[in-house]
């Protein structure tokens, strides 16, 4: 795996040519496409900007971690819990482009043709699912890599669940220590790190007046929330201790907000997300019909029934 960084390999899942499944966050990959390439239609005049971005997105994946297995999880909407606990929880989002509506389903052909399996299941967030699958994972003693950009996930981090963010210049897996680094606190400190500060991106409000250095700080003397409040009379000085006792149910709240559901309902199936035989001739249908040319170029030649691993 030539060319990779792997970063704190002690403490990343194993990248060494072995088993690894990647879960792949599929709507913040084809929104990050989306965003990311502009101005790409079909000969017919169709958007597929986010098409191809995803397409490109995915085969990064299998040359960087050759994947033993792979999933992508789909938005179900979002969780009721959550709503019924803040209704402003994701309420800032504006709504998905109609020109990206239209390419999901061209998206999920492609993954049919490329034979990768992918999830959605009404009122489930991807992000309880990917935990729920990477909990799975874990315990047949299967290494993770979570493919996202979405901070939440450092709380899964551990010796066998790393994170790929699309974001990174060079491509690395980060694990414990990129989530030191990022934090000041462990991965099953996360929870509580942003119960304090809040998640702008999740419209999720944090005590005032505390940021990610006081959170930390704080985390790293009381190590939890829980130890925080039991102890807050000793904390100094008076006006910091004053604002989080005030925002105490907030506290509460944010950590059932942000705490990843891992116990859906559900099992993790390895023969259906293993790695398959692509369909080199469905492939060819659709990226012709999409104007893909040089993804078009990149298929072996034509031939019948053909198909071939990536």
């Amino acid at each position: 795996m030539a060319g990779v960084q792997y970063t704190n390999s002690t403490t990343s899942p194993a990248v060494d040519g072995g088993r690894r499944l990647v879960i792949v966050d599929g709507h913040a990959y084809a929104f990050r496409a989306f965003f990311a390439i502009s101005k790409l239609s079909s000969p017919a005049g169709q958007p597929t900007n986010a098409i191809f971005g995803f397409i490109k997105a995915i085969e990064r994946i299998l040359a960087h971690l050759k994947p033993s297995h792979l999933l992508v999880a789909w938005d179900g909407g979002l969780a009721a819990e959550r709503v019924a606990a803040l209704p402003a929880y994701k309420a800032q989002r504006p709504s998905t482009p109609p020109d990206l509506v239209a390419q999901f389903s061209e998206i999920e052909a492609f993954l049919a043709a490329a034979c990768i399996a992918f999830d959605r299941q009404d009122g489930v967030e991807a992000d309880d699912w990917i935990a729920t699958m990477a909990r799975q994972a874990v315990a047949m003693d299967l290494p993770v890599i979570v493919a996202s950009s979405d901070k939440d996930f450092m709380q899964l981090v551990s010796p066998m669940v790393g994170l790929w963010n699309p974001g990174d210049s060079e491509p690395q897996v980060r694990g414990l220590e990129q989530v030191v680094q990022k934090t000041g606190v462990q991965p099953d400190q996360v929870v509580d790190w942003l119960s304090l500060i809040g998640d702008a991106v999740d419209n999720i409000p944090g005590v005032p007046g505390v940021g990610p250095k006081n959170a930390t700080k704080l985390l790293l003397h009381y190590r939890t929330c829980d130890g925080l409040l039991g102890q807050l009379a000793q904390l100094q000085p008076e006006s910091l201790r004053a604002r989080i006792r005030a925002a105490e149910p907030d506290i509460r709240r944010n950590q059932r907000l942000i705490k990843l559901n891992d116990q859906l309902p559900g099992v993790l199936d390895l023969d259906r997300v293993r790695i398959k035989h692509r369909d080199v001739n469905r492939l060819r249908e659709l990226y012709g019909r999409w104007g893909f040319k040089s993804l078009l170029a990149a298929l072996p030649p034509a031939g019948p029934r053909q198909a071939e691993l990536f």
